[in-house]
């Protein structure tokens, strides 16, 4: 009997004390980062964010470490991947820490341009909100909804699922769809139904003649508030944002919801890594998230709902799966042959 309660008591000491080690460690690991990031007093930071939203983050995360210098470099996500590949390949290391959607995390990786880090804020998201090897984590997400105009469309007969989109009273032009970025709801919708089923429903989508725009889903959202048609397909922050402006718009999630996932990752060649894992912690972080739903985007973190918290809750949902992504351009063929765009 001694010996049984000696031995628990044994386990539970080992238990405390490695414990204790272990958040010593820890705080050990930080203050070498912290350290370290004083001597290199810069993050360059490449964005494919909008100035209006990176412009606050950067100044939120200086006042909170005034010796470090954030130089933001906004561009498009394209133009940022070369800029990127082409400093990769003039062997400058220019950028420490890059934001944007995740087809742009293959190229990169396959060239060992981005690096592995594991956020202790990654304990707050779920597992396909970031890469168990650590190269990527979700700096905020895009679910795409079903958006209509609320003076065009009676409430009992907007569509609920994506099969009511192929109803004879949404024929000619009564759906707008993305000519640039219409193929993610196609590539998402192959990975549940399978290939023959979702080319099959497409190809009779492409039968209801839907008006096919150019541009972001900003524009075609604006579009719609405007009553150039009733319904689209687009990203849901942006729909919410016309809506809570007043525009004659809302919205319903159609199962199951595409969710794109715009990533935050380190360079493998940073010449400032302890500043940049800083900064990365300071986005994923709870403060980091709420700031950006006060962006009007939706946050990954657990524990930050969305404003409104419906645009990330009360559905099923299908995330953008960056391992898939290099059959991109394979998805937007099809997208292109189905609507046959020119």
């Amino acid at each position: 009997m001694a010996t049984n309660i000696s031995r628990r008591v044994f386990i539970g000491l080992f238990s405390v004390l490695a414990s204790a080690y272990a958040a010593l460690a820890q705080d050990a690991g930080r203050r070498a980062i912290l350290d370290g990031a004083k001597k290199e007093g810069e993050v360059v930071w490449y964005t494919s964010a909008g100035l209006q939203d990176s412009n606050p983050m950067a100044e939120a995360f200086q006042r909170d470490y005034p010796f470090i210098r954030v130089s933001v470099v906004r561009a498009g996500s394209g133009v940022l991947i070369n800029k990127i590949l082409s400093e990769a390949r003039a062997q400058k290391g220019l950028f420490d820490v890059f934001n944007t959607n995740q087809e742009s995390i293959l190229p990169l990786k396959a060239r060992n341009l981005i690096a592995r880090y594991i956020s202790p804020e990654a304990a707050f998201y779920d597992d396909d909100f970031k890469n168990k090897d650590g190269y990527w984590h979700a700096a905020y997400v895009i679910p795409w909804f079903l958006g209509y105009h609320t003076r065009m469309v009676k409430k009992d007969e907007v569509p609920k699922t994506y099969e009511d989109l192929l109803h004879p009273r949404w024929k000619g032009g009564k759906i707008a769809l993305g000519i640039d970025n219409g193929a993610i709801i196609l590539s998402g919708l192959m990975r549940v139904w399978g290939k023959e089923k979702t080319l099959r429903y497409f190809q009779q989508l492409a039968k209801q003649e839907p008006t096919l725009q150019r541009g972001s889903p900003s524009s075609r959202i604006g579009l719609l508030a405007a009553g150039e048609f009733p319904l689209t397909l687009a990203a849901g922050n942006t729909l919410q944002t016309f809506a809570s402006k007043g525009a004659p718009v809302d919205w319903l999630p159609l199962e199951p919801v595409f969710v794109q996932v715009n990533t935050i990752m380190l360079a493998a060649q940073s010449r400032h890594p302890n500043a940049s894992k800083l900064f990365i912690d300071f986005v994923l972080s709870k403060r980091g998230q709420e700031m950006i739903r006060d962006f009007h985007r939706v946050p990954a973190r657990n524990g930050v709902d969305a404003a409104p918290p419906r645009l990330f809750k009360g559905y099923k949902r299908l995330v953008e799966n960056a391992e898939t992504a290099e059959n991109a351009e394979s998805t937007n063929k099809l997208y292109v042959d189905i609507f046959n765009i020119r």
